[in-house]
């Protein structure tokens, strides 16, 4: 029979290869030989589900945590996802959950039946199933997953949070002068027509843009939507988010701030998939995706070298993976055998860390913001009233 082998090749690439075997232990077997990790085998022969191809808004983290409780009450998995699709009122995630079920009432494993819909269950998620039906502590990897996420999006949410009244201080701040430009400063210049050439040259340019803004507002407004439009197109590509952000990680302070974030991700993932068997040079593969190139070209060298024998505090430390605080907690991890937790609680650190930093930036940055928005507004009004000053003055 042909299997089809979805994996991690020694370049750190997800990769797919087929192979004729008599069982899935031969080929997944067949593909290590080659320098494969292996995430997912199946039948080449088994058809793809229709609903692979289908959008379906589906939460792996709520389907995970409803699934833990439910495994954690004692019910079987099979009667747990009975249960999860049979309470579900979305049509296509229901289908999708029978669509797992089936594949378990035809023998296959959990994980296999998971890893036909990459689009709903990512190769992590498959892996981090398929070592605890090694191990038979399904509800542990769960477990695991869940507590992971909500240490991701705790994070994220602190970052977004904190980024939020920023924009909608410019965003305010951008009206308030439109407005003042686009439909102040032409009444004034009305007021200010016979004055001519008297006017102080900084008050006739304002009056001139103001002129320009109320004259050409509906060609400002249609570039403004277009330049927003090609931003937002823009950011979806995966080439410009990785330009960009090879820009921010030049600047010296914001650079370091987003290593040790990356850094953070990297060995919370990793201490995931260690916790649950996975073996240290697969589960380092399978999570290159989360660096920045610089960084994933640095754990490239390092899986070689874990490879040939260094200790992975050492390989990690020479290609520069590491802090001085990760690289004790590192060695602890080699000293204890508990390699998979020092990594958590390396994250951990870094993301306590990267949290307060977060919060003293945007302590600082608002105020001064503000006072920037509001040197700008108050330098439009004051070059408005300018010239009646200059009147009054001249009146005395």
């Amino acid at each position: 029979m042909r299997y089809v082998v979805t994996g991690v090749d020694c370049r750190g690439t997800l990769v797919t290869l087929e192979f004729d075997a008599e069982s899935e232990g031969e080929a997944a077997a067949r593909a290590g030989r080659q320098g494969c990790a292996v995430a997912a085998v199946h039948s080449a022969h088994a058809q793809a589900p229709r609903l692979a191809t289908q959008a379906v808004r589906f939460s792996l983290t709520l389907f995970s945590q409803e699934l833990l409780a439910l495994l954690q009450s004692g019910i079987s998995l099979v009667e747990g996802l009975q249960t999860l699709a049979e309470k579900e009122t979305r049509s296509g995630t229901q289908r999708l959950l029978e669509q797992v079920l089936a594949g378990l009432r035809e023998g296959h494993a959990f994980s296999t039946a998971l890893e036909k819909f990459p689009r709903y269950f990512p190769p992590l998620y498959v892996a981090a199933v398929r070592a605890s039906e090694r191990t038979g502590d399904l509800p542990e990897a769960l477990a695991r997953y869940v507590a992971y996420e909500a240490q991701i999006e705790g994070l994220r949410k602190k970052i977004i949070s904190a980024a939020i009244y920023p924009a909608l201080l410019v965003a305010v701040g951008a009206l308030v002068a439109l407005f003042l430009l686009g439909y102040v400063v032409p009444r004034f210049s009305q007021v200010y027509a016979d004055m001519g050439d008297q006017l102080p040259w900084l008050s006739r340019v304002l009056l001139q843009a103001g002129n320009i803004i109320i004259n050409h507002i509906v060609i400002i407004l249609l570039l403004a939507g277009a330049g927003i439009a090609a931003a937002i197109h823009a950011l979806r590509r995966r080439g410009v988010v990785e330009y960009l952000g090879r820009l921010l990680w030049r600047v010296p302070a914001l650079g370091e701030r987003l290593r040790l974030y990356q850094l953070a991700r990297f060995y919370r993932t990793a201490g995931m998939l260690l916790r649950g068997g996975i073996a240290a040079v697969s589960a380092l593969r399978m999570v290159d995706g989360l660096l920045a190139p610089a960084l994933r070209a640095s754990l490239a060298g390092a899986v070689d070298e874990v490879r040939q024998g260094r200790a992975l505090s050492q390989a990690m430390e020479a290609h520069g993976l590491t802090t001085p605080v990760a690289l004790r907690m590192l060695r602890v991890g080699e000293r204890s055998g508990r390699m998979g937790e020092m990594m958590e609680r390396i994250a951990a650190f870094y993301d306590e860390d990267m949290a307060r930093w977060v919060d003293w930036f945007t302590r600082l940055f608002e105020p001064l913001l503000m006072a920037f928005i509001g040197l700008v507004i108050g330098i439009i009004v004051l070059l408005m009233y300018l010239p009646i000053f200059e009147l009054a003055g001249s009146i005395q």
